[in-house]
This record gives C-alpha cells, structure tokens and sequence, in this order.
C-alpha cells in the first residue's frame, strides 16, 4: 500500500518559531525558497507565504522574487570562489617554496642558518 505524501503532509502544522526561523533563513542568504523548502518539507508556496507574513513591520510591503536558476547561480559563483582561493593557495605554496630553496641556499653558501637565527633563539 502506497502512502499518498500531500495527504501525510495537508495535516502537518508548523509552529509560529519555525516558520519564522525558516523565513530568517531565507532573508540572511543562507537558503532559497527552493532549498527550504526541501530541507523542512513544505511547499514552497507556504514558505512565500510565510516570508511575506513574518517579513519585519518596516517593509511590509515586500515581494519576494526568486529566480528558479538562483541555487545553480549560487553554486556556480562558490565553485568560482572555490577555484580563486584554490590559485591563490598554490601562488602561496610556490612562495613558500621559493622561500624555503632560498634559506637553504643562504645556508650552504655563507654556513648561516637564518632559520634558527631568526625564530629568536
């Protein structure tokens, strides 16, 4: 026997915490609709509902528009950040090596361990 999910979830109620922590959620950036959605099982048309309910008194006039490519957008710009921070790890790790080359070079050219000269021992 199947079990119908809209009638298991037409029952459901959530209390007035969680659907203002689900639209706090979405207004600090942390979530879209979409993965809101998912994450505490409710439709999507409830969480617009409750965005527009609980949005703060100073703006309640709010519309809430969501591009339906906004949580690719957000995973391709991470993947790009992700990429930058990865090239700027290697420059600093070619650096590093670099440096290190040169300390050892110092010392087997002038017999001066800047290593330890230079850790204030």
């Amino acid at each position: 026997m199947e079990i119908d999910k809209r009638k298991l979830n037409a029952n459901r109620h959530f209390s007035e915490q969680i659907r203002r922590r689900v639209v706090r959620e979405f207004r600090a950036g942390r979530y879209t609709v979409k993965e809101l959605s998912h994450l505490y099982q409710v439709s999507t048309t409830s969480i617009y509902k409750w965005i527009h309910k609980y949005s703060p008194a100073d703006a309640p006039h709010i519309k809430v528009v969501e591009m339906a490519d906004s949580t690719d957008q957000k995973v391709n710009d991470l993947q790009q950040r992700i990429a930058e921070l990865e090239q700027a790890l290697g420059q600093k790790q070619i650096k590093v090596d670099f440096y290190e080359k040169l300390l050892e070079k110092a010392k087997e050219q002038y017999h001066i361990d800047l290593k330890k000269s230079s850790s204030g021992s």
